[in-house]
C-alpha cells in the first residue's frame, strides 16, 4: 500500500470510511486528558474529518496531515471555511485561522512542521495502515512528539482473516507492541461498534467489531 491508493480513493470517492457525524468517542474521551485549551492538536491522515471542527470549536489549534488535495479541499469547501494555501516546504498548507492542514506524506513531518503540539488524535490512521507500515508509523510519531504530549487511540478488532482492511484491524496486543517503548499506555473503552460506522462489515455479514479506546502520553526519553 503507498500513496497512490488513497489519493486514488479520494480521486474515486471510494471514501466509505468517512464519518458524516464528529465521533462520540472523542467527545467522551478527549476532554479527561485535561490538554489545555489553546494547545496543538495533530491530527494525522485527516482526511476531511468532522473531528476536527469539533475539536477546533473545543478551543484547540489544529494540524491535519492527509495526501490527498482533494480530501482537504472538500473540508474547508463543504464547512464553509474560507482558506488561504501556501507552500511550506515538502507541504502545501491550507489555513483557516487556528485550522490547519498539512497536505503531504505524513512521514515527510518534521518536528519543525508541528511545533507546541501538545495532543494527538488518532481515530484513523493506525487502522488505515497495513501491518508492516504500523511500526514505522508508531515509530516516526514518537519521534515527533515531546515528552508530556497526550495522544486518544482508537484502534479496531475483528477477524482479519474474514475481511480485507483497511480499515485493519489492529489488537490491544499490537498496540501495547508498537507504542509502550515510547508511551505510558493506558485502556480506556472497550466497545461493540455499531455497524453503521463501518457499513463495509455490515455488507460483509460479518460480526460488529470491537472497538479500543486508548490514552497515551509521551514518555521523557532518556539523557
Amino acid at each position: 500500500m503507498n500513496s497512490d491508493f488513497w489519493i486514488n480513493r479520494w480521486n474515486e470517492n471510494r471514501t466509505g470510511f468517512h464519518q458524516s457525524q464528529v465521533n462520540r468517542h472523542l467527545q467522551e474521551h478527549f476532554p479527561p486528558l485535561g490538554i489545555p485549551p489553546g494547545s496543538r492538536i495533530l491530527v494525522p491522515l485527516c482526511g476531511k474529518s468532522l473531528d476536527m471542527l469539533w475539536l477546533h470549536d473545543s478551543g484547540y489549534r489544529i494540524t491535519g496531515i492527509e495526501l490527498s488535495r482533494i480530501a482537504v479541499e472538500a473540508f474547508f469547501r463543504e464547512n464553509d471555511l474560507p482558506f488561504g494555501m501556501e507552500q511550506r516546504g515538502r507541504f502545501l498548507r491550507y489555513s483557516s485561522g487556528s485550522l490547519e492542514i498539512l497536505c503531504g506524506d505524513f512521514f515527510d513531518l518534521r518536528r519543525d512542521d508541528i511545533a507546541g503540539v501538545a495532543g494527538v488524535y488518532d481515530r484513523a490512521a493506525l487502522i488505515a495502515l497495513p501491518e508492516p507500515m504500523r511500526r514505522r508509523y508508531a515509530d516516526h510519531l514518537a519521534t515527533l512528539l515531546p515528552a508530556g504530549t497526550k495522544m486518544l487511540l482508537i484502534a479496531i478488532e475483528y477477524p482479519q482473516d474474514e475481511l480485507d482492511g483497511p480499515p485493519f484491524a489492529v489488537p490491544e496486543e499490537e498496540v501495547h507492541h508498537l507504542y509502550e517503548e515510547n508511551f505510558d499506555l493506558h485502556l480506556l473503552a472497550v466497545i461493540d461498534a455499531p455497524a453503521i460506522e463501518y457499513p463495509r462489515f455490515r455488507e460483509r455479514g460479518l460480526t460488529a467489531p470491537r472497538e479500543k479506546i486508548f490514552a497515551l502520553e509521551r514518555r521523557r526519553t532518556e539523557a
